[in-house]
């Protein structure tokens, strides 16, 4: 009983600052980023991860999860507008050129997201940071998105292994023991999603966290994710609300997918935030960043009892 009253008090507080912290204007923002960061996001990683693992392969399963999350003909705009951003011209001017807006269109939903941490954590950005911030900042984003291409090998060949595994097991032992590996795939997809949060709730925040701190909330915003996916899944499948937007819904469904995949992410890094006032764990600002005028504010009228 004393554990759900905690869980249930975790709950009440991540609730509490998420609406503080306007998520739903803040996941608004992050979907407007998603549209012009997709292209160059999918092909940085798709050419990453080229590298080591079949560029097919790798496509196809980006495909396959965008399929299975928001339907074939969303699959099939987010392809297109690839295709389309991925033509260059002759001249090496046009080459370099494409490689820079990839690059800078890429990192853009990352910096975003930083900005959304930040004002989870109650940091900004020192007036005196200047360009060279902003040049970190595109930096750690670009590394992120490589780690995701390395990720995303990483669950197609531990992907592939328990579906060799599973198709022998279906031939040779009882048919229960497919539903472990069902469970095991599961698994999998969890902690590559918690692997991830991870290195986001870690890395991009003005602030450093101890990486107990980081490991749960990265766990907890993976289930709240996975069942987040499910439910966004049937809700897409059963009510179909990019249907009145014609042509443009395959677009405005990306957009609802991003906007609620959003409001989950916040979620999950205040629910970390929570988690770190309650159990008293350090939460260091970086030193180009400051406390927010809002956070000091606060601070003075608790000290002075009000």
């Amino acid at each position: 009983m004393d554990k759900l009253k905690k869980i249930f008090s975790y709950l009440k507080q991540t609730y509490l600052e998420w609406i503080g912290d306007d998520a739903f204007r803040q996941s608004a923002v992050i979907a407007y980023y998603s549209i012009f960061s997709l292209p160059g996001l999918i092909i940085i990683i798709v050419n990453v991860a080229g590298i080591f693992y079949e560029e097919e392969a790798i496509r196809g399963e980006i495909t396959s999860q965008i399929s299975t999350l928001i339907g074939p003909e969303s699959a099939d705009q987010v392809q297109t507008i690839v295709a389309n951003t991925s033509r260059e011209g002759n001249s090496t001017l046009a080459v370099i050129t494409g490689i820079a807006t990839l690059i800078f269109g890429a990192t853009g939903l990352f910096y975003q997201l930083q900005l959304s941490l930040n004002t989870v954590w109650d940091v900004e950005p020192k007036p005196s940071a200047g360009i060279k911030k902003i040049v970190i900042d595109r930096a750690t984003s670009l590394g992120l998105i490589l780690a995701v291409g390395f990720l995303l090998i990483a669950s197609l060949l531990l992907t592939a292994a328990i579906g060799i595994l599973r198709d022998w097991i279906s031939q040779m032992l009882p048919d229960f023991l497919l539903y472990v590996f069902y469970f095991a795939n599961e698994i999998l997809a969890i902690s590559i999603i918690t692997v991830l949060f991870a290195m986001i709730y870690k890395v991009l925040p003005d602030v450093t966290l101890i990486w107990k701190t980081v490991w749960i909330g990265a766990f907890v915003t993976a289930i709240l994710f996975t069942l987040g996916k499910f439910a966004l899944g049937l809700y897409f499948s059963k009510m179909n609300p990019a249907s009145a937007f014609g042509a443009a819904g395959s677009l405005i469904l990306i957009l609802l997918w991003v906007n609620y995949s959003g409001l989950i992410f916040l979620f999950g890094a205040e629910f970390t935030k929570v988690y770190a006032r309650v159990h008293n764990h350090p939460v260091k600002v970086n030193a180009h960043a400051q406390r927010t005028a809002a956070y000091k504010y606060n601070q003075e009228k608790e000290v002075a009892g009000e």
